[in-house]
């Protein structure tokens, strides 16, 4: 590959016009695709086009997946500069229309990130292939001998919004788990998908694995992204990453079988019993250390009889965290300590941004009852000293991640040893939790008798 790339043509989710129809259908990605621009029939067509990829990815062995992680990890660090200049325009753009500073921060790759995504897919090189995984295995009394092993699942679809990393993460993790993926990354980064499908797909047949293991429907806007929701048969599953309009829109028109991803309103309880150090410590990394991202703490319930309020809250409105608290926690707090009254939508709300919504409670049963109305089931944590009362919060607490004693920042793929992640499931059916290999694979069971029959 050299730094001359020809990145996809991807126009506005708004256009319509004859006159951006024909770039559109220039994208290898779409290649062959008849001229009319008939939405359905061009992401008919790229969905066909992943099947027949899925069923070479699924003969592909370790070495040979392997080989293709590390290729798109060199081609990232190979092409960097025209990555970020793909990049530098969508965040212009954006800043122009208005984007706070949160979703700027999700949007924006730099050297760092773009590292921090070729190291990733090396770690991911470094782990054990799900596929062929005996899950389970015995033989029956009449002799036939049983296992039931991981496959990959086939073609796999996301829609997401403005974060082009996760172009990167899905595609590795669908590529070792044997898969192939059809990506919609939303209009806010559309020139870096753009330009990042481009390097995946040269990547991977660089190393002789299909190009069409990595496809995007980007080019066809919202419309495409519908199609694809309807495109049952063709798209095994399909999973949507983003603020709730998203996940909620995906899991209420898509036919294709979904795994729900959820915001991220995720709270600590901080108990009679925590200290002020490792209360601190925690909640400075779990608010302010990348609030953008949906492992952020959003809640903060403090017991009454907690003595380090005044100490987690100074911390806090030091690193420029606004605290939206109740009446009994403006009483507790020193005068000098700015907050602004709380209202239910803050204990409703995902802030994603250096805001923080701040309750008294009395007891762990009243934190517990406030969780459960208020949580999206993502991740919750306890800081305590007290071990009865940790494990009563593991316990009643029904989310896809219980923590205790350290940063919600933790709920992520990488962090928990999976290499990455897709998302973080909040449903309870096939995966909960961070979804890495293993969560982009089924199960097959495999049968071998020697002429026995049914009785």
């Amino acid at each position: 590959m050299t730094e001359a790339l020809t990145s996809p043509a991807v126009p506005s989710e708004n256009s319509a016009s004859a006159e951006n129809a024909a770039p559109v259908l220039q994208n290898p990605a779409v290649a062959g695709v008849p001229a009319e621009t008939d939405v359905e029939a061009a992401v008919h067509a790229i969905a066909d086009r992943s099947r027949n990829a899925a069923r070479k990815m699924a003969h592909a062995n370790r070495a040979w997946k392997d080989r293709g992680l590390r290729a798109i990890g060199k081609a990232l660090l190979d092409h960097k500069s025209h990555i970020l200049a793909a990049n530098a325009k969508d965040v212009a753009a954006e800043r122009a229309n208005g984007t706070g500073a949160a979703l700027l921060d999700r949007l924006t790759l730099s050297d760092a990130r773009i590292a921090a995504l070729a190291a990733a897919l090396e770690n991911l090189a470094t782990l054990p292939d799900p596929v062929g995984n005996v899950v389970r295995g015995q033989t029956l009394p009449n002799g036939l001998r049983l296992r039931q092993i991981n496959v990959p699942m086939g073609v796999v679809a996301a829609i997401y919004e403005a974060r082009p990393n996760v172009t990167v993460d899905i595609a590795g993790l669908a590529l070792k788990s044997g898969n192939a993926v059809i990506l919609r990354g939303g209009s806010a980064a559309a020139a870096t998908n753009a330009a990042l499908v481009t390097i995946l797909r040269e990547a991977l047949e660089s190393v002789g694995l299909p190009a069409d293991a990595v496809q995007t429907v980007d080019q066809y806007g919202r419309d495409g992204a519908n199609v694809l929701m309807r495109a049952r048969g063709r798209v095994d599953v399909l999973i949507p990453r983003g603020g709730r309009d998203l996940i909620q829109t995906v899991v209420t028109n898509s036919s294709v079988p979904v795994i729900e991803t959820g915001e991220g309103n995720v709270h600590i309880f901080l108990d009679a019993s925590a200290s002020e150090e490792m209360a601190v410590d925690i909640l400075l990394n779990a608010k302010t250390q990348r609030p953008s991202v949906c492992n952020t703490v959003e809640t903060l319930l403090v017991h009454s009889e907690s003595t380090v309020l005044p100490a987690v809250a100074a911390a806090l409105r030091a690193a420029g965290v606004t605290l939206h608290a109740d009446g009994r926690v403006r009483a507790a707090l020193p005068a000098s300590i700015e907050s602004v009254p709380a209202t239910d939508e803050d204990w409703a709300t995902e802030y994603m941004d250096l805001d923080l919504a701040v309750a008294m409670v009395d007891s762990l049963d009243e934190a517990v009852k406030h969780i459960r109305k208020w949580s999206t089931g993502h991740t919750e944590a306890i800081l305590t000293n007290d071990l009865a009362n940790a494990e009563r919060f593991i316990a009643e607490i029904d989310s896809a991640a219980v923590i205790v004693n350290a940063s919600t920042r933790f709920t992520d793929g990488g962090e928990l040893g999976l290499g990455a992640e897709v998302g973080i499931s909040t449903q309870k059916l096939h995966a909960r939790g961070p979804m890495g290999l293993t969560e982009l694979t089924t199960t097959k069971w495999i049968v071998q008798g020697e002429g026995q029959i049914r009785a």
